[in-house]
């Protein structure tokens, strides 16, 4: 399977903005959403620093603040451990999720358009889970993630019903190298009678990568076609990896 490997982070550079609504609103919007356009995924600026990283690891082991825990072995899901957040959210977790969407609003409308869909998402997060909640998915999706040596997740989307918002972002939070070897972010694309594509990505430390939940506009002879795309992650060789999901429907 081909695979490139999408390294470089999107910013205006400089200074970074102390509040995390502003940093989201520093990435080059622009410059990310061309490459989500060409390979389903782009990897934004340094969204988090390394203590707020260390922050965010550390809730971890403090189960009240979790309304869930997957063991994937179990579920045949992969290998290693993620949580699901309760409510009400942390605030750095519901602090970036209303700074992305109504970035990621924009691109997902685009796309549906393409596709000739109607989208159906509210210009506020709040209305959209709203939606969510009356459609039976009320239970927080938000989730972070823990695995050690010889850990991996299966290629998968995560859908938890009819109500499904086209982008998610994932922030790593350990030091690639340094904490961790191995662990890279798999995306995987079908492409129109054709073989799949793969793309792999490092997480730095702090950095957030938007991707495709379900599927995608890509151009064909007939015009635009839905993409089917899949995310898992790589074994990871030495050391621990942790990541901050953020999703934008409910489960």
């Amino acid at each position: 399977m081909p695979t490139h490997t999408t390294q470089r982070a999107r910013g205006a550079g400089g200074s970074r903005p102390t509040a995390l609504g502003d940093r989201v609103a520093a990435c080059d919007w622009r410059a990310l959403t061309d490459e989500l356009n060409v390979l389903g995924c782009a990897l934004t600026p340094q969204l988090l620093a390394p203590d707020e990283c260390r922050d965010l690891i550390a809730l971890y082991d403090d189960a009240a603040r979790f309304r869930s825990t997957i063991d994937m072995a179990r579920h045949r899901f992969g290998s290693g451990q993620y949580r699901y957040f309760a409510e009400p959210l942390p605030e750095p977790v519901q602090a970036l999720r209303e700074a992305f969407y109504p970035h990621l609003l924009e691109i997902a409308r685009d796309w549906w358009g393409k596709l000739g869909r109607p989208a159906p998402w509210p210009d506020q997060l709040g209305e959209w889970l709203t939606m969510c909640h009356a459609a039976g998915q009320s239970k927080s999706s938000q989730i972070l993630l823990r695995y050690g040596a010889g850990d991996w997740n299966a290629l998968h989307r995560d859908l938890f019903g009819d109500m499904v918002f086209p982008l998610q972002v994932v922030i790593g939070l350990d030091e690639q190298g340094t904490d961790y070897t191995g662990g890279e972010f798999l995306l995987v694309e079908q492409r129109p009678r054709a073989q799949s594509r793969g793309t792999t990505t490092v997480l730095p430390q702090g950095h957030g990568l938007v991707f495709t939940t379900r599927d995608r506009p890509v151009r064909s002879t007939r015009g635009w076609t839905a993409g089917p795309v899949r995310h898992g992650v790589s074994t990871v060789r030495s050391g621990h990896r942790h990541s901050l999901g953020l999703v934008f429907h409910d489960a």
